[in-house]
């Protein structure tokens, strides 16, 4: 009897440092929970990215720098990982974007100037380090910085899980807010270091398609240090179609554009 006694015990000693060595799930809460296990917070919040092939949507751009609003229709179509294709239209249509993991092209009309380079002429123009991955995350609510790479840290807020991360960026700053009930993105803010630049974005209403939470609405705002820059995104007639295709094709007689 000891020693059926003795191993049982050691089958329930091994059961709970099992147990206790799983990593804790995060549940939702209307309110976030103060010391959260971050490792726990961050799988919740990535299993909650949206799993897609390919999206189509209609996007009304709000274009306000403090002294005009400029309003324009954009079609975008999107497969991931692999292309990102806009055409915007003021009555008319005016440009084409067209952005692959190794290249960026777009033209427009008004001036007939067109771009067609890599991320790095751009970034190396403005001190970023953006690529095809952000532009991507940008659409579908995703974080550009990853809090399951890296160390980060909580920020206490009575409303939103706020991470950011340990030690200083040489780039951007960023610091993610969470809801805590959804585990959505609702916002990201970009800080230069050593300057008052920053940008901000915010995700201000997400619609649900096919098990699916997309933005709707996303809010972005630059400020220089004096001033703001707005561009507000709403999205409407979202689907996932498999039927799309990226017509491009920069017109003849166009000037390059010289960064």
């Amino acid at each position: 009897m000891g020693k059926n006694l003795k191993h049982i015990s050691i089958i329930i000693l091994n059961f709970l440092f099992i147990i206790s060595c799983k990593t804790i799930n995060v549940l939702p809460t209307k309110t976030p929970i103060k010391n959260v296990d971050l490792d726990a917070l961050v799988l919740k919040i990535k299993n909650n990215y949206p799993k897609i092939d390919k999206l189509r949507s209609r996007i009304k751009a709000v274009y306000n720098d403090g002294k005009r609003e400029q309003q324009i229709i954009v079609q975008l179509r999107m497969q991931t990982k692999k292309i990102i294709w806009l055409s915007a239209t003021m009555l008319i249509p005016i440009a084409k974007m067209k952005v692959t993991p190794n290249e960026i092209s777009f033209y427009e009309k008004f001036q007939k100037t067109y771009f067609k380079g890599n991320f790095d002429l751009i970034n190396s123009s403005f001190g970023t380090k953006f690529g095809f991955n952000d532009f991507e995350n940008l659409f579908l609510g995703k974080p550009f910085s990853d809090p399951t790479q890296g160390q980060w840290k909580q920020i206490m807020n009575p409303k939103y899980y706020i991470l950011s991360p340990k030690g200083k960026r040489s780039i951007f700053t960023p610091t993610l807010f969470f809801d805590p009930a959804s585990f959505l993105l609702k916002e990201q803010r970009f800080l230069i270091p050593g300057t008052t630049n920053s940008l901000t974005i915010k995700y201000l209403r997400h619609i649900r398609i096919e098990g699916k939470s997309l933005p709707t609405l996303i809010e972005m705002v630059l400020f220089d240090g004096n001033s703001s820059r707005k561009l507000a995104l709403e999205f409407s007639k979202t689907n996932f179609t498999e039927a799309l295709t990226f017509p491009f094709e920069i017109p003849a007689g166009y000037s390059k554009i010289k960064f």
